[in-house]
């Protein structure tokens, strides 16, 4: 159940924060195959995603989704195809590797480490910062920053990450992926579990970072409405396959590809 605190955690984003050194990239999957053992998960799937937008990538479970994501992480190995990062090819990069190269990735499950307090779940967030050493001032400022977009969680930085809500672990959650300033953020499935109210406060804070801080986001979401209210574009996956790709109201306006793939 969500705690008050969830109704004002999350406060604005400004336009400098969160940003990588590098400033915004594009992204690009270009005939990517991908899948585990016998089962080919992903085949062919080529998705663009602009510098500083939100990209939706929508369909059924086992539509290839989350296998997309991490495909495009490190953490699965593609079989073919290309990962285009600002056009270099990092396919079958290591997830470190593509960490460093600014891209962070916040599986589905809301992944925080339990034993551990906020604050230090979010210093291991400042130890993924890509190719240099931190200095004293870095970490400082990284979380700094952090505590002024969540400020649910400055309020809550000694307790133990088991004592959040559903919806302040989630913030935690992304807040620890953004302190190593990506330039990419793959989100998957952020709303899942959450109550409607705190679920609105995670899309809403999903926009503030792609139109105010520049980061380019590819959001897969089992909510589809929700999630094409807010993106610039979606992709609609099934079984493996790219269906459908256009602008997110186009899509969300086809009637027969949403009753069909969808569900609303």
């Amino acid at each position: 159940m969500s705690s008050p605190a969830d109704a004002h955690g999350v406060h604005g984003v400004h336009g400098v924060h969160g940003v990588h050194a590098d400033g915004a990239a594009s992204l690009a999957v270009e005939d990517l195959v991908a899948g585990y053992g016998g089962v080919r998960a992903l085949d062919s799937v080529t998705i663009t995603a602009g510098a500083g937008t939100i990209t939706a990538v929508l369909g059924a479970n086992g539509a290839g989704k989350t296998t997309l994501l991490r495909a495009i992480s490190g953490t699965v190995r593609p079989r073919s195809g290309r990962v285009l990062l600002n056009g270099a090819d990092r396919a079958g990069r290591s997830p470190e590797d593509m960490a460093r190269a600014g891209v962070a990735h916040v599986p589905e499950g809301q992944g925080v480490i339990a034993e551990l307090t906020v604050e230090e779940n979010l210093r291991l967030g400042v130890m993924a910062w890509p190719g240099m050493a931190w200095r004293r001032a870095d970490r400082a400022a990284a979380l700094a920053e952090a505590y002024e977009r969540f400020g649910v969680l400055a309020d809550r930085r000694r307790r133990l990450a088991a004592t959040l809500s559903g919806g302040e672990r989630q913030m935690l959650v992304i807040a620890r992926a953004l302190v190593a300033r990506p330039r990419v953020l793959l989100l998957d499935e952020p709303s899942l579990g959450l109550a409607p109210r705190v679920m609105s406060q995670v899309m809403d804070m999903v926009v503030r970072l792609s139109r105010e801080s520049g980061i380019t986001i590819v959001l897969v979401e089992q909510n589809a409405r929700a999630a094409l209210a807010i993106a610039d574009r979606g992709v609609v996956l099934n079984l493996g396959r790219v269906v459908a790709a256009d602008d997110a109201r186009t899509l969300a306006a086809d009637v027969a590809l949403r009753h069909h793939y969808l569900g609303f």
